[in-house]
């Protein structure tokens, strides 16, 4: 908890982001400027299993640490164990996305904090309820007044908080980051300079970019390793899950995502918006021979009339190994970020 003493000092302090050098600046609201005290009590917020109505359920339930944010469950559980229909995406580099969940739904980080609390799939709690519950805390309200100059909790505060919390989770010391400011001659750290990239590796970015060969650059690149999209990748040829169209309304988006980050990729399993697939190599298969064709099929899925890339399996034993260059073990390790 919380101590009285902590909110004292009437100042806040500002909180310097840890962007890693070959990263962007990240864009932050001017309305919810970073700060120590707000990143404290978002991370609290964030570990709070009162956010739920039988107080079972934080946000740390389906965005585990350990495993980069995101939750081993093929479907994440809500509130008495009630499924929904997506997999939990992982959570991190938040403050670079042009839009949340796997349908875009939000534009912003801190309206998409807005959305599990009262989802009867998730936390399955009125706003209403919520701030009641945390109003009931004296350390909850101590600290909101002190932070926000006035009285009262709700729901946009919580978000706000929760949001900067979010933005700290900042994932960039893994091998690919290494391979990344190699090519492109950046300055290596002396830890960096030490690591062993190995020919199977290099040999898998090599596949990774070829466009006549595992042709992934296209939707996934740069230090995000992800495009800012929605993609129909040829998982199926008809819908269950409609994607972006239910919120565009457009056939032309039937059967789109997110595209995700491939970052963090041995601790994120399972993988795509369903979790069909358990395993890396599960994936690759897809793109190598299982590709389906539709109306709204990605232009850039170029292999698809084919069924996929059709890697030999030396070629998928060299991407998977690069694919695990991905892992941040600094990034799922990081103490900061644990409650």
């Amino acid at each position: 908890m919380f101590s009285c003493n902590k909110w004292k000092n009437e100042a806040l302090t500002p909180y310097t982001l840890k962007i890693p050098s070959h990263f962007p600046q990240m864009p932050v609201p001017s309305d919810n400027p970073m700060t120590v005290e707000g990143v404290a009590l978002g991370k609290k917020l964030f570990y709070d299993p009162r956010l739920s109505k039988d107080n079972s359920i934080s946000c740390a339930s389906c965005h585990r640490p350990d495993h980069a944010f995101s939750d081993p469950n093929v479907i994440s559980a809500g509130v008495g164990g009630t499924l929904g229909r997506r997999q939990a995406m992982p959570l991190f580099n938040l403050g670079w996305q042009q839009f949340y969940f796997w349908d875009g739904r939000a534009k912003t980080l801190e309206e998409q904090i807005l959305f599990p609390v009262p989802d009867p799939v998730e936390m399955h709690q009125s706003w209403e309820e919520t701030i009641e519950k945390l109003a009931e805390d004296k350390e909850y309200k101590k600290a909101f007044q002190h932070y926000f100059k006035e009285k009262g909790i709700d729901k946009y505060k919580v978000a706000k908080l929760i949001a900067q919390f979010l933005r700290t989770l900042i994932s960039g010391s893994s091998k690919y980051d290494i391979m990344y400011k190699t090519e492109n001659n950046l300055a290596l750290s002396s830890e960096e300079s030490a690591a062993v990239i190995t020919p199977e590796e290099w040999a898998g970015y090599a596949l990774f970019k070829d466009m006549n060969g595992a042709d992934c650059i296209h939707c996934h690149n740069g230090v995000l390793m992800q495009i800012q999209a929605f993609s129909n990748n040829g998982l199926d040829d008809e819908f269950t899950d409609q994607g972006r169209a239910e919120v565009t309304k457009s056939a032309a988006d039937m059967g789109k995502f997110k595209v995700p980050s491939l970052r963090n990729i041995g601790y994120t399993a399972p993988y795509m918006h369903d979790g069909r697939f358990a395993t890396i190599d599960e994936v690759i298969n897809h793109y190598s021979f299982n590709v389906k064709t539709s109306s709204s099929i990605d232009p850039l899925m170029e292999f698809a009339f084919q069924g996929g890339v059709q890697l030999t399996e030396e070629q998928r034993a060299y991407l998977k190994a690069f694919l695990k260059t991905l892992d941040d073990e600094k990034f799922v390790a990081n103490p900061e970020f644990r409650p």
